[in-house]
């Protein structure tokens, strides 16, 4: 037996499955899947460059007779949903499997969309495990149907199942049922109206067998119990309902689309009352209702965020609500960006310019917040670049120096590229940020095209950014350290005030990289005696500065100019030695302490 989280369950039961090729993209909470596959003998696995090209190595992979898997979290899908909703036609050669990581309460998301549509809308079955052990085997389980229905299958978890710990017992590998290799069918592969129409028909006769199947399928089971109350329930939500009410009547949907309609059914007439306990939409409960059958589910159910036991017994039973120990008052804690963060500096600098900041997904989003304040729109993966485009070209002429955006490396490469290409194309005179960390941090510090790694750290070539820039026809392109503060300011200043394209890279790597981190510690620290509190470095917000107050009259007591509120202090133990505050500094209070 092994104790694993769900996502390295995941991982070995791909593994098991005799996947062959692994591609997509880091995001919370899916990143770990491919982490771990990545070490398993014979499995091919890659960090792609976004969520589409991840699909569309696995769908390659597949055509040409190999299992392959896709992962990636819930926001993903949309940007992978042009191949996905193409596959559903084309079937597959290999087993094919997509993981959609879903995020209710939005631990790490900008949304918290049930991708449970996806499957509806793409006509996909769907599986949905409720812990580790389940996962595995379902994933096992979603490529022998992969095979024999010639469909990709999707398995959806939530952040509570791929992170939560398990019991899993480990299994034999399968020998995938078909060998690898090129067979030459366009008339199923080739996706022209007149051959699309004809698969648009196969779609349908694969749900009406899938339809069939799920009806006899040991993942779709009736747990009989208390008559009084039945619950229709999936995933996580099946241990929440246990929990909460262990002696009722359940049944259990391992596969949630399609649907058993015929099982649902005689389980409703066996129970008096019926509940739908399901995270976020009323998928099933919709369903289920369309089926003319009445239920109580999101009239009771909150449909935002996270279900508990106690959200489903207050929601179900409140009488029987059991009081727990009162909550703790916790002092806040409020995110920020780590110290001797290269972002920082650029965020600074913003701040203290009158420009609208389009910002985009990455740590640096945290930017947004005080002291800083400097981002003002936050959309989408992406988004940044043509947003501020949109928004010059809205403002007219003269908008050159009103709106700049701002992109991590990672993003820029997952989404941020065509943007810039419309910039340029177009003839906007928006200034691009590119904040080149040499890593994609905010999923853990995984490697991407311009990193110069792969997944398995093997040397990779790293993409040129200033090279690239200038190819889409960027002609004035910068690149700053953006620890130097001050120098970063003007050339800032002087990219915004140009009246064509403008790129500034923003080049240092992140202070939680490997090599970073083993550096010898040398920090930097305050002379307390020169430091006359004008707070410039507390307003970089820093983690490893701090306020000392005064109180009235201290000031003078302890030699400084009458009035003087404080002074700043530096946590050595927590400073990661980025030099920001010590270029802010012109009184010599902030100084490097070497060896």
């Amino acid at each position: 037996m092994l104790w694993m989280s769900g996502n390295e369950a995941i991982a070995l039961g791909a593994w098991e499955a005799g996947v062959k090729v692994a591609s997509g993209y880091p995001g919370t909470p899916s990143t770990e899947i491919l982490e771990n596959l990545c070490r398993y003998e014979g499995v091919y696995s890659e960090w792609a460059p976004n969520e589409k090209v991840g699909l569309e190595v696995a769908i390659g992979a597949s055509f040409a007779g190999a299992r392959a898997l896709a992962t990636m979290k819930h926001v993903g899908v949309n940007v992978a949903a042009d191949p996905l909703f193409t596959a559903s036609y084309t079937g597959v050669g290999g087993g094919l499997v997509l993981v959609t990581a879903d995020d209710p309460e939005m631990h790490s998301s900008q949304n918290e969309q049930d991708n449970r549509n996806y499957a509806f809308a793409a006509k996909l079955p769907m599986f949905e495990p409720s812990d580790p052990m389940e996962a595995k085997e379902m994933l096992k389980a979603a490529y022998v149907l992969s095979e024999d229905f010639d469909t990709p299958v999707m398995l959806r978890i939530t952040t509570r199942v791929a992170h939560v710990k398990g019991v899993v017992a480990p299994g034999k590998k399968m020998v995938p049922q078909v060998e690898v290799g090129i067979t030459k069918v366009p008339a199923k592969l080739v996706m022209l109206p007149g051959l699309a129409k004809k698969r648009r028909e196969v779609v349908d006769q694969r749900m009406h067998r899938l339809r069939e199947l799920v009806e006899i399928s040991p993942f779709n089971s009736i747990e009989m119990g208390d008559r009084k109350r039945g619950f229709i329930t999936s995933g996580v939500s099946y241990l929440y309902v246990k929990e909460a009410f262990p002696d009722a009547s359940v049944l259990k949907l391992g596969i949630c689309w399609p649907l058993p309609s015929e099982k649902i059914r005689e389980f409703a007439a066996l129970v008096n009352e019926l509940y739908i306990v399901e995270e976020l939409d009323p998928f099933l409960e919709t369903h289920v209702k369309a089926m003319g059958i009445s239920c109580h589910g999101k009239d009771l159910i909150p449909a935002i965020g996270e279900l508990n036991t106690a959200i489903i017994r207050g929601a179900i039973d409140p009488t029987s609500r059991r009081q727990g120990f009162a909550p703790v008052e916790l002092p806040p804690r409020p995110p920020n960006m780590c110290a001797g963060c290269p972002h920082r500096g650029i965020f600074y600098n913003l701040s203290r310019m009158k420009v609208f900041v389009s910002g985009d997904i990455g740590c640096y989003t945290l930017g947004f917040l005080p002291p800083l304040s400097s981002m003002d729109a936050c959309v989408c993966m992406g988004a940044s670049v043509p947003i501020a485009h949109g928004m010059a070209k809205a403002l007219g002429e003269g908008a050159h120096d009103k709106v700049v955006s701002i992109i991590g490396d990672s993003t820029f490469v997952h989404s941020g590229i065509t943007g810039l290409i419309n910039t340029v194309y177009n003839q906007s005179a928006s200034t691009l940020i590119i904040l080149d960390n040499r890593i994609t941090a905010m999923t853990g510090q995984q490697p991407n095209p311009a990193s110069g790694a792969t997944i398995t750290g093997e040397p990779a070539h790293a993409l040129d950014i200033e090279g690239l820039c200038r190819a889409i026809g960027v002609k004035h392109v910068f690149v700053v350290n953006p620890h130097d503060v001050p120098e970063t300011r003007k050339v800032l200043k002087e990219a915004v005030d140009l009246s064509e394209p403008s790129v500034v890279i923003s080049r240092a790597p992140c202070v939680l990289l490997p090599e970073m981190k083993a550096r010898r510690p040398v920090s930097y620290f305050t002379n307390q005696e020169n430091c006359v509190g004008c707070m410039a470095c507390i307003r970089l917000g820093c983690p490893a500065i701090s306020w000392n107050s005064f109180a009235e009259g201290e000031a003078e007591k302890r030699g400084y100019k009458k009035g003087q509120k404080g002074v700043s202090k530096i946590d050595e133990i927590i400073c990661n030695d980025c030099g920001q505050c010590a270029s802010l500094c012109k009184f010599n209070a902030i100084t490097r302490k070497e060896e």
